[in-house]
């Protein structure tokens, strides 16, 4: 069965919209709610409480750094299909912020949670040049016809799904993006991963409050396999 995890955090300045997100009921029984007080302590008791197939519901970005890595060391070799507006590729010497939100996937990826011959980074249209830099340097995956390179020889995939990089008229963003997908496109990429790998987890997440985002997000992770 399916499990959520809550995580009401986020780790930069003004995220408050995203922190109440993660409390919408969007029809999933709960496993936990992590709010620790620091973000390694926070992926760390993530990865501890994380259900045997985790839908982890954020808070920001940072939320998937715990699910993805929880899902990562319990599997072996694990796909991460990141698909954001954002690249979330900084470090803290390269973000114009000095916002954690936009640096989880950097995070997983230098720690080595996840390979870069097994990740794509889709939707992405708001990068910074040092992002740039990085996806040239690394052969990162941009495409979704790069899928099957990504996919082959893992024994599944997380999926992270910051919400943000769908069309802001679909759906209720904190950092809306224009020229995005609908949600229809999102949740037909979704189903073309669940078709050729186990979706292992899954996490939502740049969201704000709303009365229509909670159906929204059952398409969404429905589409993943989840909600059984």
């Amino acid at each position: 069965m399916s499990v959520l995890v809550r995580v009401p955090r986020a780790w930069g300045a003004g995220g408050g919209p995203m922190i109440e997100a993660a409390m919408m009921d969007i029809g999933l029984p709960e496993a936990a709610t992590v709010a620790e007080e620091t973000l390694d302590a926070q992926n760390e008791r993530i990865v501890e409480v994380l259900p045997e197939r985790p839908l982890v519901l954020g808070g920001c970005c940072c939320a998937h750094v715990g699910g993805g890595r929880g899902v990562a060391r319990r599997h072996g070799r694990v796909a991460m299909v990141w698909i954001d507006a954002h690249g979330d590729l900084n470090t803290p010497a390269t973000s114009p912020s000095g916002n954690e939100w936009g640096m989880p996937l950097r995070m997983l990826l230098d720690a080595g949670d996840f390979a870069h011959e097994d990740t794509a980074l889709l939707g992405a249209r708001d990068l910074d040049p040092p992002e740039r830099d990085y996806i040239q340097a690394t052969g990162l995956a941009e495409s979704r016809e790069q899928l099957d390179q990504v996919l082959d020889g893992v024994v599944g995939a997380y999926i992270a799904l910051d919400c943000d990089v769908l069309d802001p008229r679909e759906i209720d963003v904190f950092m809306p993006a224009p020229d995005g997908p609908s949600l229809d496109e999102v949740e037909a990429l979704v189903l073309d991963v669940a078709d050729r790998v186990p979706v292992l987890g899954m996490g939502l997440t740049g969201l704000v409050a709303s009365e229509a985002n909670p159906a929204r997000l059952t398409r969404l992770y429905t589409a993943a396999g989840f909600g059984g």
